[in-house]
């Protein structure tokens, strides 16, 4: 199944007090690793588990959600099986595994919210390494020649952080929304095997343009609050907030505000557009929320050759769940042909941090939006883009530019390889650092054109 351009922003767990409990010395002390598989990709989960006063204290980081160093609680060993939990956190999250002979291997389940992920936490070193495991993970923000790094008051004063680029002559002057997930101001996102910072590189090729930039980080990034807000509302509002500080800055003076999306942030940069002077809507999702869900599920259960009656199951049960979610109901139960990926990814939708953010954007039409739009705009794929693609027909109604970039995938990097060659993870490869962007002149002729 192709990467969905919906990912979840998993940033829900965050630091609790820890507990401590006696533990058999087969129980190796030091750093463990392993990984979750959800529907947005892997989660790398890094656990340390160290001796203290003749007793155990655990901690995990996620580099994804920028948690770092949460502590672990109810650590216990019986009968060969390690297991701790996140409490206070919704959906109960603990792990349950059987411990090798030598303590160094722990294989089992990691529970929360009814969702049963496999793990497997493997003992890699006798030093713990969190901290500098996460700065690796995400990478720091290095600045270039002309950035800097500034800090404005998002939705409800929540403060953000951002980077600002210097640009030139250009009457435009950019504030650009990352995609889906554990996506920062760089676009720098841990669920991809190589380093990537698309949204710095883009910054760098509208400088050549001539215009200038703003950058900023989504609020659940390095977030540890669980009640954090991450509901349409207050993501929409921090793009409108993002506006209004890009229009204080030295650097934006006299210009008018394009706004730019990518993907999922393309979808949100519509809900905020009328804010701005122009819009340019990158990898826009050609579909709503709820119905890429259901295409991609089905797509991956043909794939498959999964028998008709399977796939007519499971079909049913996810569009029931997502019927529950945009009515705040209860999940229906999955039956007993109900597959395992399935249920986990109806559960991961249903998390309670991001389910408002779920129901809220389930139904959204990009197109609907789109063709409502009071000012310039332009719409803009890679031909070679796994995730999103432009739609065989486009509505009558929208009146701004379309553009395909040839060769171009999702991060409008150059993509050798034929279209039909790639998966969703083998992409991936191309969305690195070393990847050189696309040919764009397509895109800067309609930026040029900008008045």
């Amino acid at each position: 199944m192709k990467h969905t351009a919906f990912a979840l922003p998993f940033s829900a767990l965050l630091a609790i007090p820890a507990h401590t409990q006696s533990l058999p010395a087969q129980l190796q002390a030091g750093h463990w690793e392993g990984a979750l598989q959800l529907p947005g990709g892997k989660l790398d989960l890094l656990v340390d588990l160290l001796s203290k006063e003749g007793g155990w204290q655990g901690a995990i980081t996620i580099p994804a959600q920028g948690v770092k160093d949460l502590a672990l609680a109810n650590i216990s060993v019986a009968e060969g099986r390690l297991k701790f939990t996140l409490p206070g956190i919704p959906g109960d999250p603990h792990f349950d595994g059987t411990l090798s002979a030598d303590g160094a291997v722990a294989t089992g389940m990691f529970i929360q919210g009814g969702a049963q992920l496999p793990l497997t936490l493997r003992h890699t070193s006798g030093t713990a390494t969190v901290a500098r495991k996460t700065e690796e993970a995400r990478g720091p923000h290095t600045l270039r020649a002309g950035e800097r790094v500034v800090h404005f008051p998002g939705f409800n004063t929540f403060p953000l952080n951002a980077t600002v680029l210097a640009g030139g002559a250009h009457p435009y002057f950019a504030v650009m929304v990352a995609g889906s997930g554990p996506t920062d101001r760089d676009w720098s996102n841990p669920l991809i095997p190589v380093p990537s910072h698309g949204g710095r590189d883009l910054a760098a090729w509208l400088q050549g343009q001539g215009i200038g930039s703003l950058r900023f980080d989504k609020r659940f990034i390095g977030s540890k609050n669980p009640k954090l807000d991450i509901s349409l509302d207050a993501q929409v509002g921090d793009i409108k907030a993002a506006m209004k500080a890009a229009r204080a800055l030295p650097e934006a003076k006299g210009k008018k505000l394009l706004l730019i999306g990518h993907s999922e942030g393309a979808l949100l940069a519509l809900l905020a557009a009328g804010e701005a002077d122009a819009a340019l809507l990158l990898a826009l999702p050609g579909m709503s929320m709820g119905r890429s869900i259901l295409a991609q599920v089905k797509a991956q259960l043909d794939g498959a050759q999964a028998p008709d009656a399977f796939s007519k199951e499971n079909m049913a049960f996810l569009e029931s769940a997502l019927d529950a979610i945009r009515k705040d109901k209860p999940l229906p139960q999955p039956a007993v042909g109900v597959a395992p990926g399935v249920a986990n990814l109806v559960t991961m939708l249903a998390v309670p941090i991001s389910r408002g953010y779920i129901r809220d954007t389930l139904d959204l039409d990009p197109w609907g939006a789109a063709q409502r739009l009071p000012i310039p705009c332009a719409v803009v794929w890679g031909d070679r883009d796994v995730q999103t693609w432009k739609p065989d027909t486009l509505p009558l109604e929208f009146k701004g530019a379309v553009i395909q970039i040839p060769g171009a995938n999702h991060l409008f990097k150059r993509e050798t390889r034929a279209k039909a060659e790639l998966s969703g993870a083998t992409a991936m490869s191309a969305y690195g650092d070393d990847t050189p962007m696309a040919d764009l002149t397509s895109l800067a002729v309609w930026l040029k054109a900008l008045k």
